[in-house]
């Protein structure tokens, strides 16, 4: 019998069905994540009866349970992963940020309707050309809120904050470099009362990390097309808070255009708003998310790694 064959089911030999994504120490809109074993002994073994339910990584049926704490280990390297959060940070801070800054130089060029596309389009082909590798977090209020409900393992968030953060400054300073003196046009700076602009940025920030939850760890939502939900919900959002906030559901999205600007108005809003309203954001849709027999079966999901 052949070594592939061994301890295999007979119809997992011609296919094989994605287990749920986003878990801890796994690429957050990978949909490829499963258990690998080569014998039935070496199945995952439950350890409670009131966590997770996972089902077998050869065929869809009635789950089981498991705890968080059966965490897969990781096939991808941090020094991997940080690469890819840096110059995937880098990517959308400077695209995010230089579409305002044209706008500005260049007479209203752009207009709300370009500085949305921008940003919606960076955070889509981010995501479409990292997600597998770093899942494309790109964002600390993310990265801290899929910690939070234990999408993501909590050793790693200082090391992903500290590189989104850096590739923010470092996409801000080279923004500058190029469009100097317009680099205020980048920054995020609210226009109307300091409750106002909270309320705004909560909001905004509370729809992206809805459809995050959704796309990045169900596996009845179509995971394949996550960077296309995640990058319409940022132009909406941009469409909808630009005029008041900035809209920037990101704390490096005005951090780094802010060190490099000088300019730190309200920037307590930006930190705060966006991190509570992620948290809320997740903590709603994994309220809310099918398990078990609810609903229709889970379908076959393509990675974003063809």
């Amino acid at each position: 019998m052949a070594e592939s064959e061994i301890g295999t089911p007979p119809h997992a030999a011609t296919s094989s069905t994605p287990t749920t994504p986003g878990t801890p120490g796994a690429a957050l809109f990978s949909s490829t994540f499963r258990a690998e074993s080569v014998s039935q002994e070496r199945k995952w073994i439950s350890r409670c009866n009131k966590c997770l339910p996972v089902v077998p990584d050869y065929a869809w049926g009635p789950p089981h349970n498991t705890c968080f704490t059966d965490f897969p280990t990781p096939n991808v390297s941090l020094t991997c992963k940080l690469g890819a959060e840096f110059f995937g940070t880098c990517i959308l801070i400077f695209g995010a940020t230089a579409a305002p800054i044209v706008n500005q130089k260049y007479n209203n060029a752009e207009t709300l309707i370009g500085n949305a596309a921008c940003a919606g389009l960076a955070v889509m082909i981010v995501i479409l050309s990292t997600g597998h590798i770093s899942g494309a977090h790109l964002n600390p209020s993310l990265t801290i809120a899929f910690a939070a409900l234990r999408h993501f393992p909590w050793v790693q968030v200082p090391a992903y904050v500290a590189v989104q953060v850096s590739a923010s400054i470092c996409a801000s300073f080279a923004l500058k470099s190029i469009y100097h003196p317009y680099m205020s046009g980048g920054i995020t700076v609210p226009s109307v009362g300091v409750g106002q602009a909270f309320a705004i940025e909560f909001v905004i920030t509370f729809n992206l990390l809805f459809v995050v939850t959704a796309v990045a760890t169900d596996t009845r939502a179509v995971g394949e097309l996550a960077g296309i939900a995640v990058g319409a919900t940022v132009m909406l959002n941009i469409l909808i808070a630009g005029p008041v906030s900035g809209g920037s559901m990101n704390p490096v999205r005005t951090l780094g255009p802010a060190v490099a600007a000088g300019n730190y108005k309200q920037i307590w809003i930006y930190l705060v708003a966006p991190t509570a309203g992620a948290v809320a954001g997740a903590a709603a849709y994994t309220v809310v998310k099918l398990r078990g027999e609810e609903g229709n079966p889970p379908q076959q999901v393509r990675s974003f790694r063809r």
